[in-house]
């Protein structure tokens, strides 16, 4: 191969399905290999006389024919592809010979030069094959192939890099995407993406509203608590914008703060959907009452402090009619309580708890816009909570956490306030 050393490689996609496939070796090259092969559905024949434990139980669950013998000349006939991949230098030799004499494409991991193809840098995003070789011969860098690979895989993932669709466009339908706690990096690289691909966002106040600035100009931007739809309830006219976008034929995403199913009305979105016969994909966020206690050195549960923690909605007050807690139930649990939208409650129902028989000394933590440059946190008992929350004028969004666990952290994370 030395001739053509001094040419770069040209690159192609090699469909592989149903066709022969020859793998010489067994070891750590053929464990990483075999996957991508057999996910192409080659027909593939390991010769090897011994393999690794996860090779031989590709071979145990038939996704490949294992021959336990070394290589022997004739191997690579009918081969579309080999891969050369053992510790016999000789047997390298011999089938890297064959595959020459027969045209076989082949991939040498001991010896790159010797070989009639290289295998890429690859990665995977949406239905896309990202494959990166070097160009210059003389000084191949796998490590930048890879780097360079892992950069646009990363950035096509988590909607940084833009791709737009051109010869199709993702199916006109609504994403209820959970945008998480507020930090724009919280969101989910699924989340991220199908922004990046929408034609039309409905944004919560609390989702990560950072990121509606990335947007390109031709996305139409709405903010959910502003919709003109006549007299709607706040709640059905987002269904119905919902809807209507969708039904233009639009990509629409309902950007929600945290998850859409935790206290978030997903899934009365999804029900107005699935009525008018619109798909839905949901798609989880990390809650803020798991995330926003952990930004503030919280663990919601902790060895031999708290085996459970419950999350509860605070924004009926426990002497409400309407309300369908059980603040007596509550109050004798051991483990942690998560109050979401409790803010303007939290007083009545810390006297709820107490009078049902929970300490007044218990610690309680206020943390108010979570993850979020603006955080800050609040200690007080509760006994003391409704005054402190008062007296440090706390207002929404804040999570508040109600444990023997709003003390374990002080010493080990510093609070992001101070």
């Amino acid at each position: 191969m030395a001739e053509h050393a001094d040419h770069p490689a040209y690159p192609v996609g090699l469909r592989l399905s149903g066709r022969h496939v020859v793998v010489v070796g067994g070891g750590q090259v053929a464990q990483r290999r075999l996957p991508a092969l057999i996910a192409a559905g080659a027909d593939i024949t390991l010769v090897s006389p011994s393999a690794t434990p996860s090779v031989e139980a590709m071979a145990d669950a038939g996704e490949i024919h294992w021959e336990r013998r070394r290589y022997e000349d004739g191997d690579l006939t009918d081969t579309w592809y080999a891969l050369i991949a053992s510790d016999d230098a000789a047997a390298n030799e011999a089938a890297s010979a064959e595959a020459e004499r027969t045209r076989t494409w082949c991939v040498r991991s001991d010896n790159a030069d010797a070989a009639t193809a290289w295998t890429p840098a690859t990665g995977r995003s949406e239905g896309v094959t990202v494959a990166v070789l070097s160009t210059d011969a003389q000084g191949r860098d796998p490590r930048h192939s890879a780097a360079v690979r892992d950069a646009i895989v990363e950035g096509l993932r988590d909607g940084t890099l833009a791709a737009p669709h051109h010869r199709t466009r993702p199916i006109p339908g609504v994403s209820l995407v959970g945008g998480g706690p507020g930090d724009p990096d919280l969101i989910t690289v699924r989340g991220r993406r199908l922004l990046a691909e929408a034609d039309v966002v409905i944004a919560d106040r609390l989702g990560p509203r950072d990121l509606l600035d990335e947007l390109p100009p031709h996305v139409q931007v709405i903010d959910a608590a502003k919709i003109p739809y006549g007299r709607f309830m706040a709640q059905e006219a987002i269904n119905q914008a919902l809807i209507e976008h969708a039904k233009a034929g639009k990509a629409v995403v309902r950007l929600k703060g945290g998850d859409p199913f935790v206290f978030g009305r997903g899934m009365e979105e999804a029900q107005a959907l699935a009525a008018e016969g619109i798909p839905c994909t949901v798609v989880p966020g990390i809650s803020s009452s798991i995330s926003v206690p952990g930004a503030a050195g919280i663990p919601v549960t902790h060895r031999g402090v708290a085996h459970e923690f419950t999350v509860v909605s605070g924004h009926v007050a426990p002497d409400d009619e309407r309300s369908l807690v059980d603040w007596a139930a509550l109050a004798q649990l051991r483990g942690t309580l998560v109050l979401l939208m409790a803010v303007d409650k939290i007083g009545a129902i810390a006297k709820a708890l107490i009078a049902h028989g929970k300490s007044p000394g218990t610690p309680v933590a206020l943390i108010q816009e979570g993850t979020t440059a603006a955080q800050r946190r609040v200690d007080a008992t509760l006994a003391t909570v409704g005054e402190r929350a008062a007296a440090e004028e706390v207002r929404p969004p804040a999570v508040i956490v109600i444990g023997d666990v709003v003390a374990v952290g002080a010493a080990t994370l510093p609070n992001p306030a101070e």
